[in-house]
This record gives C-alpha cells, structure tokens and sequence, in this order.
C-alpha cells in the first residue's frame, strides 16, 4: 500500500471518530422527548371522558358539569392555577341573524364561507335537531335537556413562562357540542388535545421561557360568543403586571392564539351517490388555516408556517397543509388582534362546509364512530402543536441526572 493510500485511510477513519465523537456531545432534543409524552391510547381515554357529558351543550346541566370535569383533570395535571370566564349569552330572538365574524354567515347552506373555492361533489353541510334520528337511547336522554340563556363559564389554565411571564400564546379550542351526539369529533378531539399538551407543560422539570394558556370555550356552537367575551373582557389588560411590581400577568401579552376544532375525519370528498367513503383517505393531512383578509393575516401566515416546520419535525404518521381560508370557529374574534390560525381536518370552507364529513352536527359523531386511524390523526395534530409552541415558547426539560 502507498504512503498516500495509507494517509488517505488514517484520515478517513479520524473524520469518522470526529463524527461520532460530534454525535455523542449533541444533546437530545427536549421538545422531542415533550412530543413523546403523547400517546394514543391517552388521548383517546380524554376523548371518551368528554364523551360521558353527551353534546355538552352550553346552557346545560351537562355543559356545566363538564366544564366541572375539564377543571378537575387540568389540576390533577398540575396546571393547578385554573381560572373561569364569566359571561352572560342572551342569543336573539328566533329568526334573527346571529352575524358573521368569525363564523361566516352565507345564506347558501352550499356556499364556501371566506372565499375558499368550491371542490368535488357537494352535500348539504347541516345541524340535525331532531332527537329521534338519535338511536341510541342513553344518549338521546342524556341529550334531551334543551339550552336556557344565562350566565355562562368557561375554563382556562396557565403555564407561566420563566423569563417572559408578560408575554404568552394561547392554546384553545371548544369544549360544547350539539346535534343529539356525544360531540366526540366537534370537538372532544380539539379539547383533549388541549388538555394534553397542558398535562404535559404542566410535568415535573417543564419550563417555558414565555407563558401557554390553555383555553376550553364554551358557545363556540352559537356563534363563538365564549372566544367574543374572552377577547372583549381581556384584551385591553394585555401585559399589565398586577399588583404593580408583583412580577405577576394576570393576562399577558398575546404572542399569538392557535385554535383546534375537529381533528379526527379525513376520507376524502362525497362520491357521486353522495356517500363517504368509509376508510380514511391515504393522503389524509392536518389543516393549519389562517384568514388572509385579517389585519394581521401576515405574522398568522408566518405562525402558521412555524407549525408546518412543527409538523415535519415532530408528527410521526400525516403532514399538514396550509390554507388561508379561516371561519366558523373561535380563533375568528382574535384574528385582528393578534396573530391567530386554525389547525381542523379538513379545509373550513372547501371541504368541511361542503359535506366532507358526514358526522359533523349529526347523530354519528360519537366515540364508537372512529377508528384509530381517525384518533391517530388527532394525535398528529397534537405532536405537531405541542413541538410547535414549545420551540415558540422556549420550552425546557431539566435532566434527571
């Protein structure tokens, strides 16, 4: 063998040792490890825990005893400074309109709200109340309870950041139902996704640099009337330290406000019989939206794009896509106060609204309706939130050595 042979050898193993010597010194990634802490099987148990409070519907017994139920876990979790909105919902007189903002308002039941474009074969996307196409008895009777105005509440938590307590993003999404189900999909999936990324902020040896609340609306179902008192109550105390000198936020800064409403069904557009197919579809995807006609439709552009990067990095089976179409859920009243997107299952306005999925304010939408394909979509979409606010908030994991 040459000299030149036996250099080039020599120093083809010393770039080797080099490398793994680089490998060994590069410490894990803590957010991964946070991203690990999720498990299908928990996810699905929270799920099936709001489902015992059937539809949850807002001005009833069981909306009031589930917003009990959400706050009982969130402590158990140690996110132990839980806190309630109050407000009082006076919905109009019937037949009055309730209004756009962040719901759309189309008179065409087939129209595709916020400009999204119209796609495939079309089925009218609407709310069924009647109680007999309620099958199941235990559920129509757990359902029956009609709505009342009056005062209502709605729960939240925090994650108090370490270094920037003043500043924070919101994580939220609804936590009542209607249509004669157990609102498994609409959105016991987003509710349970919230209440596991706080579990897991909330363990032991998790910091953040900046503060995460964690928000479960109510009335989200008549027109995000709990997201429209949130914003009107709080949105002027934004940052102020109380008492002065305290250190303390009662409402810091908002950063920005990701909302998840529906994140289990994906199995493509109506056939031409108008039936669905019955299997998820293989290129099933997480939706982020953002509302390109907001004030601040460029920095949710920019947000939503961090959670695009979130979703390559951390979620382990279905991408995610982004659409600029956001409507008819409680990310609508923050959009022009700060930065704010949607993560759904599908597409509001060209998808959602256009029939895409047959359990949406019906009578199917339960547990037992969803395989774990479906959970597992869900699941996606809290890997990708979870990596995604927790780069964004700075977040931390002591080692156990």
């Amino acid at each position: 063998m040459s000299n030149r042979s036996q250099c080039a050898g020599i120093a083809a193993i010393l770039c080797l040792s080099v490398t793994l010597t680089q490998a060994q010194q590069t410490p894990p990634d803590p957010i991964a490890s946070l991203v690990g802490q999720l498990s299908l099987e928990r996810y699905k148990a929270t799920i099936k825990g709001l489902t015992q409070f059937g539809d949850r519907r807002q001005g009833t017994d069981r909306n009031r005893a589930a917003v009990d139920w959400i706050e009982t876990q969130l402590k158990s979790y140690g996110c132990t400074n839980t806190e309630r909105l109050h407000y009082v919902y006076d919905p109009p007189a019937a037949g009055a309109g309730r209004g756009g903002g962040g719901r759309g308002g189309n008179a065409d039941p087939n129209a595709a709200p916020g400009g999204a474009r119209r796609r495939g074969y079309r089925i009218v996307d609407q709310v069924n109340t009647d109680p007999l196409k309620q099958p199941d008895v235990r559920i129509r009777e757990l359902d029956f309870q009609p709505m009342t105005p009056g005062p209502r509440e709605e729960v939240y938590c925090t994650k108090v950041g370490t270094t920037h307590p003043d500043e924070m993003y919101i994580v939220s999404a609804h936590m009542d139902g209607h249509g004669w189900n157990e609102a498994a999909d609409d959105d016991g999936s987003g509710t349970a996704l919230v209440m596991e990324l706080a579990r897991i902020f909330s363990s032991p040896g998790v910091t953040t640099e900046r503060s995460i609340r964690f928000i479960l609306w109510n009335n989200e179902e008549t027109g995000s009337n709990g997201a429209r008192a949130y914003v009107e109550q709080r949105k002027d105390l934004q940052g102020i330290e109380s008492p002065a000198g305290s250190g303390k936020y009662p409402e810091p800064k908002w950063l920005g406000m990701i909302q998840h409403d529906m994140l289990m069904f994906d199995h493509g557009m109506p056939l031409p019989d108008g039936t669905i197919p019955k299997k998820q579809r293989p290129e099933a995807d997480i939706n982020l939206e953002y509302q390109v006609t907001a004030k601040l439709a460029e920095p949710a552009m920019l947000l939503a794009q961090k959670f695009l990067l979130a979703n390559d990095k951390y979620s382990t089976d279905y991408p995610a896509t982004l659409g600029l179409h956001m409507t008819n859920t409680d990310s609508g009243p923050f959009m022009d106060v700060t930065p704010s997107i949607t993560v759904r299952e599908a597409e509001r306005g060209a998808q959602l609204g256009q029939g895409w999925n047959p359990h949406h304010h019906q009578p199917t939408d339960l547990y037992s309706t969803y395989d774990d394909n479906d959970f597992r979509l869900g699941l996606n979409a809290a890997q990708m939130t979870l990596g995604g606010v927790a780069q964004l908030a700075g977040a931390k994991v002591a080692s156990s050595k």
